[in-house]
């Protein structure tokens, strides 16, 4: 069963509004599917049809929507990491250690005063 908008909204990683457009079309397709499926059994063939095209369109809107967030992620992802990079080139050309520097020292000054 497909999440509802509330249980989505309340998990902070997935609350992009291209996942919550990719559960809200994915429920639309849900629902037109079992439409077809009920008038398929009801023998009313044109309008199963009708629905499980509309299902399918909306399966594609919700892939798109998907295809959205992933690049989205990618993009976040890439700008965080050229953060990052940018900040150890400033300092090293500052001529300050990094983080992982900094802390090394200290593990290596509190275990030499501990000797």
């Amino acid at each position: 069963m497909i999440e509802s908008e509330t249980e989505i909204m309340s998990e902070p990683e997935r609350s992009s509004p291209e996942l919550m457009e990719a559960a809200r079309e994915l429920q639309a397709a849900e629902h037109d599917a079992q439409v077809a499926f009920d008038c398929i059994a009801l023998g009313e063939i044109d309008r199963a049809h009708t629905h499980a095209l509309t299902s399918r369109v909306a399966v594609d809107a919700a892939v798109t929507a998907l295809a959205a967030a992933l690049t989205k992620a990618d993009q976040l992802t890439q700008a965080d990491q050229l953060t990052q990079a940018d900040q150890l080139t400033q300092a090293d050309q500052l001529g300050q250690p990094d983080q992982l520097t900094v802390e090394a020292e200290a593990v290596a000054d509190s275990q030499a005063d501990a000797s």
